[in-house]
């Protein structure tokens, strides 16, 4: 695509620190570590945009089209199998129920990026919101601005040390998250024991302030003022830097085509802004706006967004996970990049355990952290992320997390049960790794 994802071959190998003018052996280590990236072309029309568009996605470079495409044949079915899938109150309801999904598959991207997997965030969100609860719910409790750091910091930590394991011992990934997986469920066990020993299990959350994540919502005239600011903002950081890439003869797409893209983010907005100020209460008081988690699910994206595409950071770890050994050889610090990534899908798996937190109100030894992690990888890989590492983006992991929630949200509208829900979303996910096959064997035949 015109308008690629990531930066031009070119600055990438200046942004991973690689000297002018190296060794041939250097550069063709750089060329190959990035060699899952996209090779500029440079269009000025919106007719040559599209042809190069037909042609990449001919060899094999889809993008999101496939989950969007997807996404949009679940929602056709559902709605004519009940009218009430597309109601405001549902779809609400959907985006709500699914962010905890959401933000499992994108805490889950950071590793498989690097083509590895991590299996505990599932109970690694589980202790990072024990920690908050625990902090909140005593007879003098903490601060809330220091319960959050605690439970974001236990969190970061317990993932950043398996991610060292990893690094400085050399094992697979698998392997030491699976030990992960089961110490952290035993620790979540322990500090539920310890913080609330005669409570069932389970500690309440009694702070309103997260309570609201999942059920408070901004006025109807807020909801209006964020959504317009983020697509003004939005919109001037994209026509300002196409505009700055076409006057560098860099890689960048048509001004034509900058503005269909913020034409389609305003409909978007304008969309989602307009089914969430319709009344959804039956009571007599009104409950509307857009809900609180939607707006904190959109800070993710767009601070993960600019993380992963706009840092050396995350050039590294593209770099890292089209080939490990050229990207070590181009001079970056793999070690450390690999706990890096680990320390960040801790730290999104904690603030996942506080939204599922405040969404049930509670947190219990009974959270179901082994599916939450396959829910975590089913949304990024449905959402694009390639399981061999250097392919993927965080809008895919959001599209992925509310294809899982669409299943679930429609199989329930429809009466079914957890099997049916499970064989779906098994079904779903074949089909993505299926794609991410035939799209690699075609990128590859091509390049």
């Amino acid at each position: 695509m015109a308008s690629t994802e990531h930066e031009d071959t070119g600055q990438r190998a200046a942004g991973l620190g690689v000297e002018t003018g190296p060794a041939r052996s250097e550069q063709e280590a750089v060329d190959e570590a990035l060699v899952a990236t996209a090779s500029p072309v440079v269009v000025n029309s919106l007719g040559e945009y599209a042809k190069v568009w037909l042609k990449r996605l001919r060899s094999g470079e889809s993008g999101i089209l496939p989950v969007l495409l997807g996404l949009a044949a679940i929602v056709i079915y559902f709605q004519v199998r009940n009218s009430l899938f597309l109601s405001a109150g549902n779809l609400v309801n959907l985006m709500t129920q699914a962010a905890f999904i959401v933000t499992f598959g994108m805490a889950e991207v950071f590793v498989l990026l690097l083509g590895d997997i991590d299996l505990s965030v599932g109970y690694n969100a589980g202790l990072g919101a024990v920690i908050v609860a625990w902090m909140l719910s005593l007879r003098h409790p903490y601060p809330l601005w220091l319960a959050v750091v605690a439970g974001l910091a236990f969190s970061a930590v317990f993932a950043g040390i398996q991610g060292v394991i990893v690094t400085w011992l050399r094992l697979p990934a698998f392997i030491v998250t699976l030990a992960g997986y089961l110490g952290g469920y035993g620790l979540l066990l322990y500090l539920i024991d310890v913080a609330a020993p005669n409570s069932g299990g389970t500690i309440r959350l009694n702070n309103s302030i997260l309570l609201d994540i999942e059920y408070g919502s901004l006025s109807a005239v807020a909801s209006w003022v964020v959504m317009g600011l983020v697509v003004v903002l939005t919109a001037a950081y994209l026509i300002t830097r196409d505009a700055r890439r076409r006057r560098s003869n860099l890689a960048a797409p048509p001004a034509s085509v900058t503005l269909l893209k913020v034409a389609f983010m305003a409909a978007a907005g304008v969309v989602v802004v307009l089914i969430s100020n319709i009344n959804r209460s039956n009571g007599a008081i009104a409950i509307e706006g857009v809900p609180w988690v939607v707006v904190l699910l959109l800070a993710l994206l767009i601070v993960y967004t600019v993380l992963l595409n706009r840092t050396r950071f995350g050039r590294y770890i593209y770099a890292i996970g089209g080939n490990a050994e050229a990207a070590r050889r181009a001079g970056i610090n793999v070690s450390r990049i690999r706990v890096l990534a680990f320390l960040l899908a801790g730290l999104t798996a904690a603030i996942t355990g506080i939204i599922y937190t405040s969404y049930l109100g509670s947190i219990s030894n009974n959270i179901a952290g082994g599916t939450y992690v396959l829910y975590a990888v089913a949304a990024a890989v449905i959402g694009g992320t390639s399981l061999f590492g250097g392919r993927g983006s965080m809008v895919g992991a959001v599209l992925g997390g509310l294809i899982v929630g669409a299943i679930y949200n429609g199989l329930q509208l429809l009466g079914f049960g957890p099997a049916a829900q499970n064989i779906w979303t098994a079904a779903v996910l074949l089909a993505a790794v299926a794609l991410d096959a035939v799209a690699r064997r075609g990128s590859t035949t091509s390049r």
